[in-house]
């Protein structure tokens, strides 16, 4: 199965199809998870999610140092990364810059696609909205945005869930290699065309 990343707003069953999909791998599953209970709302939605999956599977929690996370899991185990949006949140919070960010994306996206066993990936697409005002929000829009596109560079296949429902992503590349369609052939218009274009030319005039 490979890298799986999984793209999608807010509530449009990310987590819940990377459950599914782990659920239906017959070894040991690992969930890597980058968020912190800083707050009550947050508790209550990390309360949430575990309460989706199965007690057996384990639970490494990696707010930033996602690439040892990953060298760490068990070779044989499916591992299910969600999310990368905290993980870039947490970074820029420690103080990490947009060339740090991107160096490290792409090594933890290498380390998951060379994983034998599936890997999957969760991650939200932020940047289909209205500018943010704020710079700060314009940079983690950015980034984030980047660091996706690192993940999906990486990934065997990339999916956008909206409404729980899954598109595939097409590479661009591969996308505009596809030739258009043939324009449909044109119709033998048969004999009697000429006079029905010229009545004249059928009576001999």
């Amino acid at each position: 199965m490979g890298l799986t990343l999984l793209l999608g707003g807010a509530r449009s069953g990310k987590s819940a199809l990377a459950v599914r999909a782990a659920g239906a791998w017959t070894g040991p599953v690992e969930v890597v998870v980058t968020a912190e209970p800083r707050d009550a709302e947050m508790a209550a939605r990390i309360r949430r999610h575990r309460a989706r999956r199965p007690g057996h599977w384990r639970t490494v929690e990696a707010a930033r140092e996602l690439e040892a996370a990953l060298r760490g899991a068990d070779a044989a185990a499916f591992v299910v990364v969600d999310c990368l949006t905290l993980w870039v949140s947490n970074l820029l919070e420690q103080g990490a810059d947009d060339a740090e960010v991107a160096r490290r994306a792409a090594e933890a996206a290498a380390l998951a696609a060379r994983r034998t066993a599936p890997t999957l990936a969760v991650s939200n697409e932020v940047g289909s909205g209205i500018v943010p005002a704020a710079p700060l929000a314009r940079r983690y829009r950015d980034l984030l945005g980047q660091v996706n596109a690192t993940w999906a560079d990486a990934a065997e296949r990339s999916l956008l869930l909206v409404a729980g429902r899954a598109l595939a992503l097409q590479d661009p590349i591969a996308a505009l290699a596809t030739p258009a369609a043939s324009p449909p052939a044109a119709r033998d218009p048969g004999p009697g065309a000429a006079a029905r274009r010229d009545p004249g030319a059928a009576a001999g005039g």
